[in-house]
């Protein structure tokens, strides 16, 4: 008798307990769980700080800087190099683009990075100076000697005669550095960089599409949408660390375009708390190309 009246009893505390976790509060039941207050604004140049209104925020369990290259293994990067070789130009200036990691040939950085010794040896920028500087014949500029009859008749006195000429407009040049400025303009036929710059666009916008699949499909967490004060919360979160990023928009204040990629430790029980603004975020794209010159 005494071991039927312990038997219920045990029987009566087990449903007792079990009874408890059943109606333990939802708070208590995900006491395991952390929650993330975020607020995003951001400032035009001269400006004052805005909210980011209404715009998706993402919280994934990887940077979106290592998403993306992860995504590159599958959408290779042009190369430059490669780029390079397939141009039609003359060997000297294939081999001056690959030395200066560069296929832009305008604008005055380009003009003040050439030497006289650069100008006279590759035929490219020799044609251009000479057309450029066309009106300064015979006011102190350079003539030459050496007659095309002679390179087969007397190819000893042709060579000679060119190079002396080739030394005279390298002094001629280093004399009057003002005389590359604007033969740029004489090179714009042969210019490639536009081109290296649209396959740069093409390949950034395939690159930024496997990276967002990439992301939606393997390291989304959770997502939301700010309100009217750029105020965002992500809740039952897993003790751990993430990162709050955009994918495929970015916040834009006058001349500012800003996207986040922001790491976030969330704590067992606590709320992580992040402010998110011009200084803690990433102005534009990664470059995809090697470079962008």
């Amino acid at each position: 008798m005494r071991s039927m009246k312990t038997k219920s009893c045990i029987r009566a505390m087990a449903l007792f307990i079990g009874s408890l976790f059943i109606l333990l509060p939802a708070h208590v039941a995900g006491q395991s769980s952390g929650r993330i207050e975020f607020t995003a604004s951001v400032a035009p140049t001269g400006g004052q700080p805005e909210p980011v209104r209404q715009l998706t925020f993402y919280l994934l369990r990887k940077s979106i800087e290592d998403i993306r290259t992860e995504a590159l293994q599958s959408t290779p990067a042009t190369v430059l190099d490669k780029f390079i070789d397939g141009l039609s130009v003359s060997p000297e200036l294939k081999s001056w683009m690959t030395k200066h990691h560069s296929v832009r040939l305008s604008g005055e950085d380009f003009t003040k990075s050439l030497s006289p010794e650069d100008i006279v040896g590759i035929p490219e920028y020799f044609k251009a100076y000479m057309q450029h500087n066309e009106a300064y014949r015979g006011v102190g500029f350079p003539e030459p000697k050496f007659k095309g009859k002679d390179l087969d008749a007397n190819p000893d006195k042709y060579k000679d005669q060119k190079e002396e000429y080739e030394s005279a407009v390298r002094k001629f040049i280093a004399t009057a550095p003002d005389s590359i400025k604007g033969m740029d303009l004489e090179l714009l036929e042969i210019n490639p960089y536009s081109k290296w710059r649209s396959l740069g666009d093409k390949q950034r916008q395939k690159l930024d599409a496997q990276a967002f699949r990439l992301a939606e499909e393997r390291y989304v967490i959770a997502h939301t949408d700010t309100d009217l004060e750029g105020h965002g919360s992500f809740a039952g979160i897993d003790p751990g660390r993430y990162w709050i990023a955009m994918l495929g928009t970015e916040a834009i204040s006058g001349d500012v375009r800003l996207r986040w990629d922001f790491p976030v430790t969330v704590r067992q029980g606590e709320t992580a708390r992040v402010e998110l603004s011009n200084l803690n975020a990433v102005r534009s794209s990664t470059a995809v190309l090697n470079s962008d010159n």
